[in-house]
């Protein structure tokens, strides 16, 4: 197995930021955005950030809510965005926000969208418990054409890492629901709106962390995984899996931060660099002083030239 250190690569300049930074995603040639999903505990809202890679600089949007996601589009300034229980278009540069789905998880409470994954017939993403103790948020299917809403699972607790690709049977889904510590694989039929039984790919049973997101290596073969971890510790990880036997193949380590939450592989002049967001959420004074890096993105040098980018919504689908 590979080790690598991760460098600090941004450090917030207010606890808000730090709070929960997830959902890292390539903007343009040399940004990406990232969104903070709560600024506190106490916080009911977050924000979107972009962080411009030659100027290492960070620009912050306030957002209406608590976004689990934020994809951009073909559209400047337009991203498509899970906030709070529905998901919506929302305009950076004007403020202004337009709902697109119905309304999830309808017969449960105390529930919001988290991670998702953006692909040419719509978005895959779930929600979670925000007391991470009930199965009872939903997995969904948003189908752009006709921004169609349907529920794939009503039993997940934090639905986390998704990795969407298209195969000779159709569309293939790897999902994370966190408290099961396990990597499954499902098919998935856009016209009807279901998935078909899940498929254990990766069982981490055996860990005393907890699998976050996820992204895909460049050649489909690999997955790298971001680690929260609850209790203290001399790093937090980023682990990368082999799809065919499980074995863990590299990992990229982020010092005095071991709640690592969501991985990017982005491209840059230097190569593809791995983008690594990590968190403070339920951390107390005392665990932070430990762990001063908390809440900063890191980044970290991986082999590969070249990594594909996340779909994007196009003029057409958003009607636009």
């Amino acid at each position: 197995m590979q080790v690598r250190d991760a460098e600090i690569l941004f450090t917030p300049d207010c606890s808000q930021l730090r709070f929960l930074p997830e959902g890292p995603i390539t903007l343009g040639e040399q940004t990406f955005s990232w969104v903070a999903i709560q600024h506190a505990e106490e916080i009911e809202c977050g924000s979107l950030n972009v962080f411009d890679w030659p100027s290492q600089s960070n620009v912050n949007y306030d957002l209406p809510g608590r976004p689990g996601f934020a994809f951009p589009t073909e559209v400047e300034n337009l991203f498509v965005a899970g906030i709070e229980r529905n998901v919506m278009l929302v305009d950076i540069a004007s403020g202004e926000h337009q709902i697109l789905s119905d309304e999830i998880d309808q017969t449960v409470t105390n529930t919001i969208i988290n991670d998702g994954i953006p692909f040419a017939e719509g978005i895959i993403f779930g929600a979670k418990d925000l007391e991470f103790q009930t199965q009872k948020a939903g997995l969904y299917f948003w189908r752009a054409n006709d921004r169609r809403l349907f529920l794939l699972r009503d039993d997940q607790i934090c639905s986390n890492g998704k990795i969407i690709t298209r195969n000779e049977s159709g569309w293939s889904l790897l999902d994370i629901d966190t408290p099961t510590q396990q990597v499954v694989r499902y098919q998935l039929d856009c016209e009807s709106g279901t998935l078909s039984p899940a498929e254990v790919v990766l069982d981490l049973t055996d860990l005393d962390i907890f699998p976050d997101g996820m992204v895909a290596t460049p050649d489909g073969q690999s997955v790298i995984i971001a680690f929260y971890n609850p209790n203290a510790a001399e790093y937090g990880v980023a682990r990368q899996f082999s799809l065919a036997d499980g074995e863990v193949q590299a990992e990229w380590r982020c010092e005095k931060a071991p709640r690592v939450t969501c991985p990017l592989l982005f491209n840059t002049s230097d190569g593809v660099k791995l983008v690594l967001t990590t968190a403070t959420e339920v951390m107390d004074a005392e665990m932070f002083a430990e762990h001063p890096h908390s809440g900063c993105l890191f980044v970290g040098d991986t082999d590969w030239e070249s990594a594909p980018v996340d779909y994007r919504f196009s003029k057409q689908q958003l009607g636009t």
